[in-house]
């Protein structure tokens, strides 16, 4: 017996960290993947393909948690797990969490669960919750719903109808990006400064509101100039970097909308909004004759 499930790559378009502190975010689905194949085995056994590992601890300690979560003892049904996908590892874009959606709806395919898009969002938040300490549950969330999702920390979830596509061109720093020490950095810099970040969260929380009515509009000009004032404000709160300030005046030179770091920040991936498939061609072109990587998405 085999079972499949899917998580998918994400990209938060505003409010990534504002989010924890129950300001709304908005976030997206991209049209990249972690997939999950679980069957029959004599012992348990994770294989990632991703990563070339096999039974790594880490891995299994999420495996555990979940399957414990779902009244799942892998010790009485062992099982043979095997991880792949094309979602960028540590780089703010959702692997981990989209990792943990795929194994749970490989789990429930497999046990005969047959639970529904809730219990599935609920269940691998307990992955990330190993993953990263104090998640916000938006990555889990997009992963596990897909689409542009608008996010509240406590329950809120709600689709957003875009007015008009998406063009997204998504540059890599070259430096890892830890969620859990960005966190840890705004928290112990707002414990210092509590007064300036009220302010600012303030901020984010009036330009978030803006931005949906925007992107419901279709206005993606409007929309470009919010993630610019996004990521000024994610900068004041101390989690962007030299790379990323420079990644997103490189793509405002190059035409972009607008740009902003995205996922935990400290490194990681910007992300650059394109008027067309053209002007994403030409930015992409642009980012990579500097010698960056870079992904052209759309919403998945």
């Amino acid at each position: 017996m085999h079972a499949r499930g899917r998580g998918y790559g994400k990209v938060i378009l505003f409010n990534e960290h504002f989010v924890v502190y129950g300001i709304p975010a908005i976030a997206t689905s991209i049209n990249r993947y972690v997939d999950v194949e679980i069957s029959e085995g004599d012992s348990l056994e994770v294989i990632d393909e991703r990563l070339k590992r096999r039974n790594d601890g880490f891995e299994l300690k999420i495996l555990r948690a979940i399957s414990s979560e779902m009244g799942i003892d892998l010790s009485r049904s062992p099982v043979k797990v095997i991880i792949k996908g094309n979602v960028p590892l540590g780089k703010g874009l959702g692997a981990s969490a989209a990792t943990c959606v795929a194994i749970t709806r490989a789990l429930s395919g497999y046990f005969g669960m047959d639970l529904d898009d809730d219990e599935i969002n609920r269940i691998a938040y307990r992955g990330e919750v190993i993953c990263h300490g104090n998640p916000s549950g938006i990555d889990n969330t997009v992963s596990t719903y897909g689409g542009v999702i608008w996010f509240e920390r406590g329950g809120k979830v709600e689709r957003i109808k875009l007015g008009k596509r998406l063009y997204l061109v998504i540059a890599d720093t070259g430096m890892p990006s830890s969620t859990r020490k960005a966190v840890e950095k705004v928290r112990m810099r707002m414990e210092r400064e509590r007064e300036r970040f009220e302010r600012i969260f303030e901020d984010a929380r009036e330009l978030v509101y803006e931005a949906r009515r925007y992107l419901e509009g279709g206005d993606l000009k409007r929309v470009g100039d919010c993630m610019i004032r996004n990521h000024d404000l994610l900068r004041e709160i101390g989690v962007s970097c030299r790379e990323l300030d420079h990644l997103v005046d490189l793509s405002i030179e190059l035409g972009a909308l607008g740009a902003k770091l995205t996922g935990g920040g400290l490194g990681g991936n910007m992300i650059a909004l394109a008027g067309s498939r053209r002007e994403q061609d030409i930015i992409a072109k642009g980012i990579s004759r500097e010698g960056f990587e870079v992904l052209k998405v759309e919403v998945a």
